[in-house]
């Protein structure tokens, strides 16, 4: 099984171009399956999960080209309805093939999903929700059966809590169903509003009424799209936090600073400097890093999954920090692993305690799941010597080119056996 090897105490140095959103990337893979027209998709990721969502996009029948600079997609032979659990179990978004294929066959078997060891990611949001729409289901050993006897039908739904998941299934279902529909109180994460615009773009007939209110008329046939998906927020919060934990100085590109705004001003407020231009973030890390209390909430508010990485940071910070997650149970495995290190982080329910001050010691380490892994590269830059991280796989599954993006930086890594 693949290892990194990874040297600390380098500053890092240079610039980043961010990559495409893999989390913008899944739903909108799973929405092409609403068409029977060519579908192009420019600047999808490298990762391992898009590569699985491709593949799961071909089990059901659609014949994908890729080349170096886009993503071919046709269904136009594409008729099959059951997603294995070989596929979905290895990340939650094989979930979001249930929407389309409902919308356009009127059923589907779909497993339930897998993905990262971080809580239980309930998918009852998205069955109950679709069942408004005239969905009627039932979940036998591990998958979901789903049919919809008279076709999707419009309807005025409200989300029992804020779901990325279940508004992304729902906006692409709602697309093709007949007459109007309402969704409130839906998830606005960037990657929601590119998954909208994609839609749009093909045809879709989508409006936001309000902050957090959607229309959707819908209609019957979609037409043959060119898109390219935006950047990567996380990734680019990920080297953000890099570079204040090292002191370096990082140019990042490719990015619109507005869509992390709120991590921007907290990485400012524990001492980075930070400028900001229309498609570019340049930071400088402080040798100074004051201590701050987060809580992690649904955009724009500060996002879960750059809460391992922003741990380790706080470690470094003048005084005890506190953070509290509010999106998923589960999600502070990476805790032990950062302890190992020399960190001193205890955890009350939801909520980590992070005593600063600390000097992290380099270690043979596991990751857990995608984030947390990120985040023991993290710890290991700020270390002096050799570090080692296992199970690097959750890596692969959302980060490209790491290894290449960090030598580039200055960082010393290098993947073993």
């Amino acid at each position: 099984m693949k290892k990194l090897e990874v040297f600390g105490a380098a500053k890092l140095k240079g610039q980043i171009k961010i990559s495409g959103s893999k989390n913008a990337s899944l739903p909108i893979l799973a929405a092409t399956l609403l068409s029977n027209k060519k579908i192009s998709l420019i600047n999808l990721p490298k990762v391992k999960d898009i590569e699985t969502m491709k593949l799961l996009l071909q089990s059901l029948g659609s014949v994908l080209e890729n080349n170096k600079k886009r993503t071919i997609i046709r269904n136009n032979k594409q008729t099959k309805t059951f997603a294995s659990y070989n596929l979905v179990k290895t990340m939650r978004a094989g979930i979001l093939v249930l929407g389309p294929l409902l919308a356009k066959f009127g059923k589907a078997k779909v497993s339930l999903p897998g993905g990262c060891a971080i809580g239980t990611r309930p998918v009852d949001i998205h069955l109950t929700s679709l069942s408004k729409l005239g969905v009627k289901y039932k979940i036998i050993q591990g998958y979901v059966y789903a049919n919809a006897p008279k076709g999707l039908i419009g309807a005025n739904i409200r989300f029992p809590k804020i779901s990325v998941g279940a508004t992304e299934n729902l906006i692409i279902a709602a697309s093709l169903a007949k007459g109007k529909t309402i969704l409130s109180n839906c998830a606005i994460e960037p990657e929601i509003k590119d998954l909208v615009n994609f839609l749009i773009k093909m045809g879709c007939n989508i409006k936001w009424t309000s902050k957090r209110t959607i229309k959707i008329e819908g209609i019957k046939i979609v037409k043959e799209t060119e898109y390219k998906v935006m950047p990567d927020r996380i990734e680019a919060g990920t080297y953000l936090v890099a570079a204040a934990l090292t002191e370096g100085k990082l140019k990042i590109i490719g990015i619109n600073p507005k869509i992390i705004s709120t991590e921007i001003k907290i990485l400012k407020k524990i001492g980075a400097k930070i400028i900001q231009k229309k498609n570019e973030i340049f930071i400088k890390g402080n040798k100074r890093i004051k201590s701050i209390n987060i809580k992690t909430s649904p955009y724009p508010g500060f996002p879960t999954d750059l809460q391992a990485q922003m741990m380790v940071l706080l470690c470094k910070a003048n005084k005890k920090s506190f953070i509290k997650e509010e999106i998923f149970e589960n999600r502070f495995m990476h805790v032990a692993e950062l302890n190992r290190m020399g960190a001193k982080i205890s955890i009350n329910g939801n909520k980590a305690i992070i005593e600063g001050n600390i000097n992290f010691q380099a270690a043979e380490l596991m990751a857990t799941d995608l984030r947390a892994s990120v985040s023991l590269i993290l710890a290991a830059l700020a270390s002096k010597g050799k570090s080692v991280i296992n199970r690097i796989y959750h890596l692969d599954r959302g980060y490209e080119d790491i290894e290449k993006k960090l030598k580039k930086i200055g960082v010393k890594i290098k993947r073993i056996s």
